[in-house]
């Protein structure tokens, strides 16, 4: 799963890139020019950590995220380029980085260090290219349904009223994920990258020591979170041992980078079941509310065909259990068809016959 970081002119959102990804990209700006570098982040999770010690696999591996630092986006509340819509509706999320620091050596485009105003400048750049395309989309429909003979003029009435109906909520300065649609509906758009559709982190980044701003953000799939970034860049590019000590001194038990991880990955409605054994322990990430049989998918294809049962456990209870082995002598896996939904943090393993 791909978020995208944006963010104004000097918010610092390659210093909150290098701190998510431990990359070490120049800070300097890009002054407008599109450019997009890219990361990918193991998701932290203690459960993984204590599967791992249980089973004492060969490997362990950790869900992903990638984050991609998109540069050119510049408030400026025009018509995005095609360069940078292209790698935007390529994106499973967004986030955005807002700056809350001063510094003098990096003056603020606008002139002050204000949060609330950058958001509304970034929503607005957003907002205005999914208006555009509900505008054109608009008209291609009404002209559709004037020639005629082509698609059922029930069909095209649908979306004619699906489309007013974005054209409204964007005419009322609100984004498209405050839209609740319908399955059909979701598949009408199956072919659009609507920026505001797209799940919103908004993070804003602070210096060190700084009290975090009184921003709110109560807009649906989206969520707020605050980072001293350019510490967590640091700390970041340390190495692990220097890290641990480092975070020792200062009180740190957790970086807040582990938390925006993880926040990315649930706002993107994600969930992790997990596979063990001697060899691997793995964390697989599913969409929230899909079956075992996509979860056979995620693994191989290869066991999606020949799907037969999937055994299940839930993760305390196989903790608390003592292994898989405790698990079977006590008769706790249960057996679950194509159709069962697959909670977070379920052990799943795929009984198939190919």
């Amino acid at each position: 799963m791909r978020l995208g970081i944006i963010g104004l002119p000097g918010s610092g959102k390659t210093t909150v890139f290098n701190a998510l990804t431990r990359g070490h990209q120049p800070l300097t700006t890009s002054g407008g020019r599109f450019d997009v570098h890219t990361g990918v982040v193991d998701v932290p999770d203690g459960r993984v950590d204590r599967l791992s010690a249980l089973f004492k696999p060969k490997k362990t591996i950790y869900a992903k995220v990638t984050y991609a630092d998109i540069a050119g986006l510049e408030g400026s509340q025009s018509a995005i380029s095609g360069q940078i819509l292209n790698v935007l509706t390529q994106m499973d999320g967004l986030l955005h980085v807002v700056r809350c620091f001063e510094d003098i050596d990096i003056p603020h485009p606008s002139g002050s260090v204000d949060p609330m105003r950058d958001i509304i400048s970034m929503d607005a750049e957003l907002l205005l290219n999914d208006m555009i395309s509900v505008e054109r989309k608009l008209e291609r429909l009404a002209e559709e349904r004037k020639k005629g003979g082509g698609r059922e003029r029930a069909v095209i009435d649908r979306e004619l009223a699906l489309f007013e109906r974005f054209r409204e909520v964007l005419s009322n300065e609100l984004p498209l994920r405050e839209i609740e649609l319908t399955a059909e509906e979701e598949k009408t758009l199956s072919g659009f990258g609507f920026l505001t559709r797209k799940p919103m982190l908004v993070l804003l980044n602070c210096h060190e020591g700084q009290e975090f701003p009184a921003v709110e953000y109560p807009h649906a799939h989206s969520n707020l979170a605050a980072l001293q970034g350019k510490l967590e860049m640091e700390i970041a590019q340390l190495s692990a041992e220097d890290a641990e000590i480092f975070m020792g001194e200062y009180g740190i038990s957790e970086l807040g980078l582990a938390r925006v991880i993880r926040l990315s990955y649930d706002l993107l409605g994600l969930i992790s079941f997990f596979t063990v054994g001697p060899d691997e322990v793995r964390a697989w990430t599913l969409n929230r509310g899909l079956t075992a049989y996509d979860a056979a998918g995620e693994i191989h294809t290869d066991l999606q065909k020949g799907f037969i049962r999937a055994e299940v456990i839930s993760y305390d209870e196989l903790l608390n259990l003592g292994g898989l082995n405790e698990a079977k002598t006590k008769g706790r896996l249960r057996l679950e068809g194509k159709e069962y939904l697959v909670r977070d943090g379920e052990i799943v393993h795929i009984r198939f016959n190919v």
